[in-house]
C-alpha cells in the first residue's frame, strides 16, 4: 500500500459506526500520513446515533475533522462523499499529479465494515452506466471487487485465462499470474485484469 501511495490524492478510511472509537487499525493511522482523509463511519443504521454529535467531537480531538456517517444499504449520505472528497484534495497540494484534473482515491479499512458495500454505493448514485471509475476507488480495490463479483456469479474465465487450479478469492494471487517478476507492479497488473474483463477475454 505504501508505493500506491505516491498516487493516491484522498485516503477513504471505512469504519464500521458502532465501534467509532475503536476497531481502526494503526497501521493505518501511521500510512495516512499528510494525504487528505476522510474517515466515512459506515452501517450507522445498526448504531446508537444519539450521541453522534459527542462522537464527532471527539475524533475532531484525535485530529479527524472529516467524518461523515453512511448507511451504504439505503444509500444515505453516500452524495455528500464526492464533492467532500473534491474540497479535501482541491485544498491541498497534489503530490506528482501535475495538472491532471482526474483524482486517484485509495478506499481502506479493516475487514468486513462495507468497504465493498461503499464503491457499489458510489457507482449507484455517480455513475449511469453501471461502470465504475477507476481513479474514484483505486484499481487494486476495483480489481479485487471486480474478482468478488466474478467468483459470486460463478463468471470464472478468468480462472483459465491466468492459468490457476481453481477459483480464487485473493487478488494478489490472480494479479501475480499477470507478471512474471518477482516483485509485481500490482497497479499495472490490476489496470491489465480489469481491461481483460471489459474486453470479454474473461469469458
Amino acid at each position: 500500500m505504501q508505493s500506491s501511495l505516491k498516487l493516491v490524492d484522498c485516503i477513504i478510511e471505512v469504519h464500521d459506526a458502532r465501534i467509532s472509537f475503536g476497531g481502526r487499525n494503526p497501521l493505518f493511522q501511521e500510512t495516512l500520513g499528510l494525504k487528505p482523509h476522510l474517515l466515512v463511519l459506515n452501517k450507522m443504521d445498526l448504531a446508537d446515533l444519539k450521541e453522534q454529535q459527542k462522537i464527532i467531537q471527539h475524533l475532531e480531538g484525535e485530529g479527524l475533522k472529516n467524518v461523515i456517517f453512511t448507511n451504504c444499504v439505503k444509500d444515505e449520505n453516500i452524495k455528500q462523499i464526492v464533492p467532500m472528497v473534491t474540497e479535501l484534495v482541491g485544498s491541498s497540494y497534489r503530490y506528482h499529479r501535475g495538472e491532471n484534473l482526474e483524482y486517484c482515491i485509495m478506499v481502506i479499512g479493516v475487514p468486513n465494515v462495507g468497504k465493498s458495500s461503499l464503491i457499489n454505493s458510489l457507482r449507484r448514485q455517480h455513475l449511469r452506466k453501471g461502470t465504475v471509475l477507476d481513479h474514484l476507488v483505486g484499481e487494486e480495490t476495483l480489481a479485487d471487487y471486480l474478482l468478488y463479483t466474478l467468483n459470486r456469479r460463478q463468471l470464472l474465465g478468468y480462472v483459465q485465462h491466468y492459468g490457476l487450479g481453481e477459483a480464487c478469492d485473493d487478488i494478489a494471487s490472480v494479479l501475480k499470474r499477470d507478471v512474471n517478476v518477482v516483485q509485481p507492479n500490482y497497479p499495472a497488473a490490476a489496470r491489465d485484469f480489469l481491461r481483460a474483463f471489459r474486453s470479454g477475454v474473461l469469458g
